[in-house]
């Protein structure tokens, strides 16, 4: 049940995608999702795992996606390894706590990023233009600072190994229309907010996030991960301080480090020391313990 997992083999399910943490199985009317212990930064898949991370990440996306019920429907039809087809069964030991079975969507070819706070590529952008994804935001903000109201920036979905491209709505309009990135632009900001809330409660400040979403039966749905430390900026409220970057409970300790050796963010991406390996996992591990009040993996 704990065993550390960098790729899964299931012979006999058909193997639909490998994303960069996530390896994705076709059953026909419905998708295996599965979470391993892989970890990217800078959209560079990392030779070494971060323990139980997959775990992690599925735990903290199943609370999300309950939560966020009431805003909008989701992809997951169970967690439960018990009610999984019988395909799924002699894999049941490594499937257990990092897997989900979700509905087949036709994924929207856009990130749906929101921003509650000026960092990362955010931050670079407003250095050199005071805009981010085409919107202008006031002068003289500091990095890090909170913004007067959250802003939805889009991203291009790139292939594995590419870097996502940040995009203006406009941009976004081009690709999916008019109506439906309004639509995800309004779901985005009122799941952005409803969870930053909820993490405020628990000390954790979400500075930033990205969403999916896929259209199932003409219904538009959130799918992926939702709210992880994969996927955003978590801060530790008690110690954030704007004017410079935060500390954190995601995997900008590995950027971080990453940095500090001038990796030249291209593959192949060098081995981790353990220092760092378990560093990550205590971040991700205390992100669970936080939200959820679970820790138990």
């Amino acid at each position: 049940m704990n065993q550390t997992v960098f790729k899964t083999e299931f012979e006999d399910i058909k193997l639909l995608k490998r994303g960069k943490v996530r390896d994705v199985y076709d059953l026909g009317d419905r998708i295996l999702m599965v979470a391993t212990d892989r970890i990217s930064a800078f959209d560079v898949v990392m030779p070494d795992t971060i323990p139980q991370k997959g775990r992690i990440l599925t735990q903290i996306s199943l609370f999300w996606f309950k939560v966020m019920e009431s805003i909008c429907p989701n992809h997951v039809i169970t967690s439960n390894v018990k009610e999984y087809p019988e395909v799924c069964k002699p894999y049941g030991e490594i499937l257990d706590g990092r897997s989900m079975l979700v509905k087949k969507t036709n994924p929207l070819p856009i990130e749906c990023v929101v921003r509650g706070y000026i960092s990362g590529s955010g931050w670079k952008s407003y250095q050199k233009s005071g805009q981010v994804c085409g919107i202008q935001l006031q002068e003289g903000l500091k990095e890090s600072e909170m913004l007067p109201e959250p802003i939805f920036t889009p991203s291009t979905k790139e292939e594995l190994g590419m870097h996502d491209i940040n995009i203006s709505f406009n941009e976004a309009v081009e690709k999916i229309g008019k109506t439906m990135a309004e639509r995800v632009k309004a779901l985005s900001i009122a799941i952005y907010r409803k969870g930053a809330e909820l993490a405020d409660e628990k000390g954790i400040i979400i500075a930033d996030t990205k969403f999916e979403f896929g259209i199932t039966d003409n219904e538009l749905i959130l799918i992926d991960e939702v709210l992880t430390p994969d996927s955003s900026r978590f801060w530790p409220k008690s110690e954030y301080k704007p004017g410079g970057s935060q500390k954190s409970f995601d995997k900008q300790y590995l950027r971080d480090y990453l940095v500090s050796i001038n990796w030249n963010q291209k593959p192949p991406a060098p081995s981790l020391p353990d220092k760092v390996i378990a560093g990550t996992r205590e971040k991700y591990l205390e992100a669970l313990k936080r939200l959820t009040g679970n820790n138990v993996l």
